[in-house]
């Protein structure tokens, strides 16, 4: 069973809690321990962090240990100050995994706070070995098949984040979004990057090169409110980083509201949009219209830096009641006069677009629309949302 793992709290410097021993050992931060596998030459580690995750570490563990991978693996866990008994849950597993040649690297930190997703994650790959990362939260469940796919997919192109098709549970929990997980072609693997979805390939699926993680910088270490994912993906893809899907269901995706996935507020995801499709579309772009003259469409013309407002040539819509206004006047702006763009109806208005209306929403007319213009899209348009 699969969800986002994000866990809140605050945050410290990059390894400010790992004091990194070989065998059994002790920290006197915290009085963690670890062990490793010293000297070995691990292919795979999978880094789980563990934030109060007791009640679905065993089926998470049992699904590291049913994976069909033939080369080396290792588990490197990091709890981020657990309160309940996680850290004993998997300490129970170590026997098993080892038996089975599975490495296991277990620590932690004992302070009063969490320190967050991005930190605990950055801990357990700093303490792990292996040449490539599986990203794995610890509510949610890896198929048997998912290492080795995911690995072979990954050492065919090493400067790839790769993902994977979920199964999300409970069933129907978020119908919408699982379906654009899902059906994504390669193409809007990158031209949907900028839509409120996220990572076109979601966290919970990620599977890199240890040396493309490196290049790329780590998670943002904010803790809660921070959308570390996001900002890794996005960093990736200006280091012009590539994006994969191994199309087959690998990853049972748990949704539930204790997932920290929901403290990351939609206008803190809004900005980072905006600023990053202003960062590698507009400023390519010497005109352009905004299809939706409704609320959507005119807080992302507000949203715009002012050089970019000057490049709205118009807004476009389906709705004769915004068409006959004519225009919109963006009564917040200190120009003098303020400035007036007109409303257009759709097929009266131009490319390239930015198209403001929701994915999936319009049973197939917005699509039908787009195609009926031979527009392509990542050329002609993109959705933003």
């Amino acid at each position: 069973m699969n969800s986002f793992l994000k866990h809140a709290g605050d945050s410290e410097g990059p390894c400010a809690a790992v004091k990194r021993v070989c065998r059994r050992g002790c920290w006197e931060d915290g009085a963690v321990e670890v062990e490793s596998a010293e000297g070995a030459n691990v292919q795979v580690s999978v880094i789980v962090p563990v934030y109060n995750a007791a009640e679905w570490l065993d089926e998470c563990l049992q699904a590291v240990l049913d994976q069909d991978f033939k080369g080396s693996m290792e588990l490197s866990v990091y709890d981020d100050s657990s309160t309940d008994n996680s850290r004993e849950i998997v300490e129970g597993w170590r026997e098993k995994l080892e038996k089975r040649g599975v490495s296991v690297v277990i620590s932690g930190h004992n302070s009063d706070k969490p320190r967050g997703v991005g930190f605990a994650k950055n801990q357990a790959v700093s303490q792990s070995s292996g040449e490539y990362l599986c990203f794995q939260d610890a509510d949610d469940v890896m198929m048997p098949q998912r290492v080795r796919l995911q690995y072979e997919a990954a050492t065919l192109h090493p400067t790839a984040i790769v993902g994977c098709q979920v199964r999300r549970v409970p069933e129907g929990s978020t119908e919408r979004y699982t379906r654009w997980i899902n059906s994504l072609s390669p193409e809007q693997l990158y031209t949907q990057v900028y839509t409120s979805h996220g990572p076109t390939v979601v966290m919970p699926t990620w599977f890199c090169s240890r040396d493309w993680f490196l290049k790329v910088g780590q998670f943002d270490e904010g803790g809660k409110g921070v959308p570390e994912d996001l900002l890794f993906f996005y960093q990736s893809l200006r280091l012009g980083g590539s994006v994969i899907r191994v199309d087959e269901c690998l990853l049972v995706y748990r949704y539930h509201q204790n997932a920290a996935t929901h403290s990351v507020l939609e206008e803190t995801i809004w900005i980072l949009r905006v600023d990053f499709l202003q960062e590698r579309v507009l400023s390519q772009w010497d005109s352009f219209t905004i299809w939706n003259a409704g609320k959507q469409g005119r807080k992302l013309y507000r949203s715009l830096n002012p050089t970019n407002q000057k490049k709205v040539r118009a807004f476009c819509d389906v709705d004769e009641n915004k068409i006959k206004k004519g225009f919109y006047t963006y009564e917040e702006s200190k120009e003098r006069p303020k400035p007036k763009i007109p409303i257009l109806h759709f097929r009266d208005a131009s490319p390239p677009f930015i198209v403001c209306v929701k994915l999936d929403m319009t049973g197939g007319v917005l699509e039908d629309i787009l195609l009926s213009l031979k527009l392509t899209e990542g050329k002609d348009y993109y959705h933003f949302n």
